[in-house]
């Protein structure tokens, strides 16, 4: 693992790929985050309450995308729109990353969020030199998981209720990738 992680995220604020771009968060995209940040049907899988107004959109910018390393908007190459948010979690004594995700609604099924996962596992295995990046989501969202299945990630289980979810208790599905197994991957 690299010595100087905060310093090599703020290298890489920007990550370019072929449809997309990852990259901090702008004032203007206020009104892009209200979109997809107040639509139930994106948020009903998410820990995250969303936002009403442009100003709690904002104060979510201030407060979480721009106080954080390792957030990035994904942004639309061809129209410059943001369309949602991926974020790693690092845990840096254990050498490892999870991530976070929001796509918004009008974007699902494109391939955009695949895309902008293998931009985050790129930079954890091969800018960062992590050992390890997993994530979870919750029983009824299995579209994120196929989304971690197309970039190589595994199934390694379920937690029956483990999070209380807007009042209800879900069960989460845990996918991870090692370091050996991203080499086999791209091998």
């Amino acid at each position: 693992m690299v010595s100087n992680v905060k310093e090599v995220l703020y290298d890489n604020e920007i990550l370019e790929r072929s449809r997309l771009v990852l990259r901090k968060f702008r004032k203007d995209d206020v009104a892009d985050i209200l979109e997809y940040g107040s639509d139930p049907e994106t948020l009903v899988h998410l820990d995250w309450e969303g936002v009403k107004t442009e100003a709690e959109a904002m104060q979510g910018m201030v407060d979480y995308y721009w106080a954080n390393p390792g957030i990035y908007a994904i942004e639309l190459k061809e129209s410059g729109k943001c369309i949602g948010c991926i974020d790693l979690r690092l845990e840096l004594a254990h050498e490892k990353s999870s991530f976070g995700y929001v796509l918004n609604r009008a974007y699902w099924n494109r391939g955009y969020m695949s895309e902008a996962l293998n931009a985050m596992l790129t930079l954890c295995f091969e800018t960062l030199e992590l050992n390890r990046v997993e994530s979870c989501f919750y029983v009824g969202n299995e579209g994120s998981g196929r989304v971690m299945e197309k970039c190589g990630m595994k199934l390694e289980g379920v937690s029956k209720q483990e999070r209380k979810i807007k009042g209800v208790f879900r069960d989460v599905v845990r996918y991870g990738m090692t370091k050996e197994d991203w080499d086999a991957l791209k091998g």
